[in-house]
């Protein structure tokens, strides 16, 4: 597939700000690179290749600790980022990444992207202030992580999430990956979902989920009840 490297930029949080010479110096070291599904893109401890940008599919970044137990740290759709952080702090990667579907993605070389960071202060300064955006809601995740009950975690997950046309959801084949990355057993997901589809805030079709009362949904995720 063809990718329009110049709006991806545009719309990814971590890139948004970077404008003028800094954004044409990233369009010229941009590599596309494809992955089937369940393809490993690079493992932790691996030495990082370069920042990814998701154009199509989804990408799941996970760490596997010594019990073989898997915990997903991010899922990364359309716009997202990854290894954006060990490049800049120029260690190796510090966890896994699969592609969860067949996935598009834009790699910025590391050591081309390392040396425009150091060359180029504007560029440094652009990014510094899309990472800060990034930063906030990286917060935002970790907040609704340890503050939210199950059902807070799930709306939140829900009304965050990226929906195709007629608002619809597409959530992955494995819904396992999103349990662990709201750090809810698979049997609590299903069970959430289930309660949010009873009480017709949300509804399934044949294309994914589609959000009935979104308002509902956000005071959920807030911690607030309503009355339905």
């Amino acid at each position: 597939m063809t990718i329009d490297v110049s709006e991806l930029l545009h719309s990814c949080p971590f890139f948004s700000r970077v404008e003028g010479a800094g954004r044409r110096r990233l369009l010229e070291m941009a590599v596309h690179r494809e992955f089937a599904k369940g393809e490993v893109i690079f493992r932790e401890g691996d030495p990082v290749p370069g920042v990814f940008i998701v154009a199509t599919g989804l990408v799941r970044i996970y760490k596997v600790a010594a019990s073989g137990k898997e915990h997903v740290l991010h899922l990364c759709g359309p716009g997202s980022t990854f290894a954006e952080v060990a490049v800049m702090g120029e260690f190796a990667c510090p966890a896994f990444a699969e592609a969860v579907e067949p996935a598009s993605c834009v790699l910025l070389p590391a050591t081309l992207f390392t040396k425009a960071l150091h060359q180029d202060h504007r560029l440094c300064l652009q990014i510094l202030t899309s990472m800060g955006i990034w930063v906030r809601s990286l917060v935002s995740l970790v907040e609704g992580l340890v503050l939210r009950d199950a059902v807070g975690r799930v709306a939140g997950y829900l009304l965050q999430a990226d929906a195709g046309p007629g608002g619809t959801i597409s959530l992955p084949a494995l819904k396992k990956h999103i349990a662990s990355h709201l750090n809810l057993t698979s049997e609590t997901l299903s069970r959430t979902l289930r309660q949010l589809r009873d009480e017709k805030l949300i509804r399934e079709d044949e294309h994914g989920l589609v959000l009935e009362n979104a308002e509902a949904l956000r005071q959920l995720a807030e911690g607030f009840y309503p009355r339905l």
